[in-house]
């Protein structure tokens, strides 16, 4: 006998096995939900009057199976809080989850990078936009949607990009994604496909943004950053592999910290233009620059070889899932079937909340708010590792802190490594990143400690910044 109760407050199938008996098959059949998780921990179930209407049994045999239930543990009984799943009933896991299943700790000084202030999320804007979003939306607005995503957001941003980042975007070659990832796999996907066999993309960088170019069928080489950015003056020379465009983050290069030269920005435009290749501009904290204004987007002296790709992953928080890119023309009509074939569209409801936040200039309070309060920290930063009695141990150095939500400390030649670093600072509770897993191959590379400074909350911030110079004073002192 197999049937469910969608009326009854619980949305569960069972199967009872009428081989057994009506009562012993709705044990068995309660059992196996608990067992296998399928009912979690606490979990209410519906009251004997309507689970045995549901499946058709005698109210006196289902509050039987409760009460057997309850004598072995697996259920709870409170009067006026009905029956639960016993709360310390845990259920068999599988052991041999991979490393992407099971959630890493998150450590007791949190200084790992790429990762904004989650608490410093406006929540009351946004609800105060979702509200006006919702109240004056059109009924199109709760059905499928162009790939592209809504036009109020792409005009939003549009009008957003020029006055901030210097963008000549149109609405109209605008298109919305599920966040930097996803723009960068259906551009990779597009390229591949139209014969752009290989990209370059910079050394050190993100491994995980290269292996997302290999998966959607593109090459990668690697373009060597030095203390002005990326070495674009290689690009089209001898010796250099040819490439049919380049990844950068010119604005802020992750994980140096260095701003692309203008020297260089040049180079990269001239090297565009007159090889036809297309460069791929990830702006992903541009709006995070603290002694002078922000640098402009490349996008702006060159829209027909730049697809400009943004987000508000450090902005608000990754958890929207929110990003676009600005196309060049060439590019907008296989980039719009890629995402039709890839997910239809992005969902629209935050869209229209993110259009009225900018349009009402909401998120232009909030992240001049989050400039201020990163800019706090990263002073407050770089005073402890200068000034007794947190100044850095010698031969160690800072760099990359102009912008952005990281530093780069650079690491002695004589050591300690980063592998002692991270060890000290695990014991200590401490996370951070480093330089090993950002190059594109082993070999000898110099070392470095990422130190990210927006997770920590407000009050814990300081806390986190002491433990980093005990972490790095006592790991030198164990040499």
């Amino acid at each position: 006998m197999s049937d469910s109760w969608p009326t009854s407050g619980v949305d569960l199938h069972l199967e009872l096995d009428p081989a057994t008996g009506r009562r012993a098959g709705l044990e068995q059949a309660l059992r196996a939900a608990i067992q296998t998780g399928r009912l979690a921990p606490q979990a209410r179930l519906p009251a004997s009057r309507k689970l045995a209407a549901e499946l058709g049994l005698s109210r006196g045999t289902v509050r039987a199976a409760y009460d057997q239930l309850i004598a072995e543990g697996y259920l709870t009984a409170r009067q006026g809080s009905g029956t639960a799943v016993a709360r310390l009933f845990q259920h068999h896991t599988d052991n041999s989850a991979g490393p992407h299943d099971r959630i890493s700790p998150r450590p007791r000084h949190d200084l790992r990078p790429g990762r904004p202030d989650a608490s410093a999320f406006p929540t009351a804007a946004w609800l105060r936009s979702t509200r006006r979003a919702l109240g004056s939306a059109a009924a199109d607005a709760y059905t499928y949607d162009d790939p592209r995503g809504r036009i109020e957001l792409r005009t939003a941003l549009a009008e957003y990009l020029g006055r901030t980042r210097g963008v000549l975007a149109r609405p109209d070659l605008i298109m919305i994604t599920n966040g930097y990832v996803q723009a960068l796999a259906l551009l990779s996907r597009v390229l591949s496909e139209t014969g752009t066999a290989t990209i370059a993309t910079e050394d050190p960088g993100v491994a995980f943004h290269r292996e997302v170019i290999r998966r959607n069928g593109s090459a990668v080489v690697p373009l060597a950053v030095d203390e002005r950015g990326a070495r674009t003056d290689l690009l089209g020379a001898s010796g250099f592999p040819p490439v049919d465009a380049v990844e950068v983050t010119p604005a802020h290069q992750y994980p140096t910290g260095q701003t692309l030269d203008s020297e260089r920005r040049r180079t990269l435009v001239c090297w565009a233009r007159s090889s036809g290749a297309l460069i791929i501009e990830n702006d992903y904290d541009g709006e995070f620059r603290y002694d002078r204004q922000p640098v402009g987007a490349i996008q702006g002296t060159a829209p027909d070889h730049v697809a400009y790709i943004g987000t508000v992953s450090k902005t608000l928080g990754p958890a929207l899932r929110l990003g676009w890119i600005v196309l060049p023309r060439h590019l907008l009509e296989p980039l719009v079937e890629a995402k039709r074939h890839n997910d239809h569209h992005t969902e629209t409801i935050g869209q229209l909340t993110l259009a009225d936040l900018i349009a009402c200039h909401a998120y232009d309070r909030h992240v001049r708010a989050c400039r201020l309060r990163y800019q706090r920290r990263r002073d407050l930063l770089l005073t402890r590792l200068q000034a007794p009695p947190g100044r850095l141990p010698p031969g160690f150095s800072v760099h990359g802190i102009a912008a952005g939500l990281h530093i780069l400390i650079s690491l002695p030649a004589g050591g300690p490594t980063e592998q002692q670093v991270l060890h000290t600072a695990a014991a200590d509770g401490v996370g951070v990143g480093h330089l090993g897993d950002r190059w594109h191959a082993p070999g000898d590379h110099p070392q470095g400690i990422i130190v990210g400074y927006g997770t920590p909350s407000e009050h814990a911030y300081p806390a986190a910044v002491d433990a980093l110079a005990h972490v790095l004073h006592t790991t030198c002192r164990t040499l």
